[in-house]
C-alpha cells in the first residue's frame, strides 16, 4: 500500500485525529509503497535502510529529540525489527498493529505460503493485486478467476485479490460492516505488487515462529525475537480479534516476549469487532480505536 492508507477519504482518519491533538504528522512511503517503482524487497531491507533513514530525516527536519511511530502490517514488523536491532534509538514509542515479531497465520495461509508460493514463484516475481481487474493471461488469469470463484462474498475484485494475497478469510483484511461504501470502493486503487522475496521471508519466519532474516547482515540478527531488545522504546501492540491476515496470537506472543525482557513497560490491545486494516479504515475507528492509540502516545 502507501502512506496515504492512513488517511482514506470519506471517514475521519487517524491523521485527522493526530493533527487535531497537536501532533506533527509524517507519512512514510518505504520501498514497498505503490507510489514507487516495484522492487523485490525483503523485510530486512526495510528495517536496515528505510526506517532508520526516515527517522533521521524527521529528526533533522524538525529538530525533535524523539519520534513516535504508528505502524501497520509490514510497516509494523519492519519498524519493530529496526528497533530491537538497535537501529532507531530516536524512537521512543511504537504503536504496532496486526503483527510485530511473531507472524501467526491461518491454516489456509500456511498452505499458500508453503505449497502454492513455490509454484507461483517459479513463474512470477510478484503477486499483483491489480490482477483482480485484469486483463491478464496464463497463470495470472487462472489465479484471478479462481479467486473470484472462491470469494463470492464481494464484487470488488481488489477486495477479493487482497484476501487471496494477504490472508485467508471472506474477506481477510477487514469486516465489510466496518467499511463505508466510499472506502470500500477507494481500496480498488490502493494495493499493488507484492514480491515473492517477501513471501519467501514470511514463509521462513512463519515456520520459525518469529521473524527471520533471509539476507544476513552484521547489523541484523538472524532471529529477531531471541535476544533481548536493543531499544528502550515502549511498544503498544494492537490486534483485531477477527484478523485473518495475522492471527491475534501474533501480537500476544510478541507481547509475552517483550514482557519477559522488560516487564511492566509494554501494552497489548485486542480489539473486538475489528480485523486487520479496518483498524485504520473503519468508519468508527476514530471513536473506537484512535483514542486508545492517542492514550499510548501520551503515556
Amino acid at each position: 500500500m502507501r502512506g496515504e492508507s492512513f488517511r482514506p477519504g470519506g471517514i475521519r482518519s487517524l491523521v485527522d485525529v493526530l493533527l487535531d491533538d497537536g501532533w506533527d504528522v509524517w507519512l512514510f512511503n518505504w520501498r514497498g509503497s505503490i507510489d514507487l517503482d516495484p522492487v523485490p524487497w525483503t523485510l530486512d531491507d526495510v528495517a536496515l535502510y528505510d526506517h532508520p533513514a526516515a527517522v533521521r530525516y524527521v529528526v533533522a527536519e524538525t529538530g525533535a529529540a524523539a519520534v513516535k511511530v504508528i505502524a501497520h502490517c509490514q510497516g509494523s514488523t519492519t519498524i519493530c525489527m529496526a528497533a530491537v536491532a538497535g537501529l532507531v534509538p530516536e524512537v521512543t514509542t511504537i504503536v504496532s498493529n496486526g503483527v510485530s515479531l511473531h507472524p501467526h497465520v491461518p491454516v489456509a495461509s500456511r498452505a499458500k505460503l508453503h505449497v502454492l508460493r513455490p509454484l507461483l514463484q517459479s513463474r512470477e516475481a510478484y503477486v499483483d493485486i491489480a490482477w483482480g481487474d485484469g486483463p491478464e493471461r496464463g497463470m495470472r488469469t487462472l489465479t484471478r478467476n479462481a479467486v473470484r470463484l472462491w470469494h463470492f462474498e464481494c464484487g470488488n475484485p481488489t477486495c477479493n485479490m487482497a484476501s487471496f494475497a494477504l490472508g485467508s478469510g471472506h474477506p481477510a483484511l477487514w469486516l465489510h460492516s466496518n467499511l463505508t461504501h466510499t472506502t470500500h470502493d477507494w481500496i480498488r486503487h490502493e494495493f499493488g505488487k507484492i514480491p515473492m522475496s517477501f513471501y519467501a521471508q514470511l514463509a521462513a519466519s512463519e515456520r520459525a515462529g518469529q521473524i527471520m532474516s533471509i539476507r544476513p547482515r552484521p547489523e541484523l540478527p538472524t532471529r529477531y525475537a531471541t535476544a533481548p531488545p536493543q531499544t528502550q522504546a515502549r511498544f503498544a501492540l494492537f490486534a483485531g480479534r477477527h484478523n485473518r491476515v495475522f492471527l491475534p496470537t501474533s501480537q500476544k506472543t510478541t507481547y509475552a516476549f517483550l514482557k519477559r525482557h522488560q516487564p511492566g513497560r509494554h501494552s497489548l490491545h485486542v480489539l473486538d469487532g475489528y480485523g486487520h486494516a479496518d483498524v485504520f479504515l473503519g468508519r468508527h475507528a476514530h471513536r473506537e480505536v484512535f483514542p486508545k492509540m492517542l492514550t499510548e502516545l501520551h503515556r
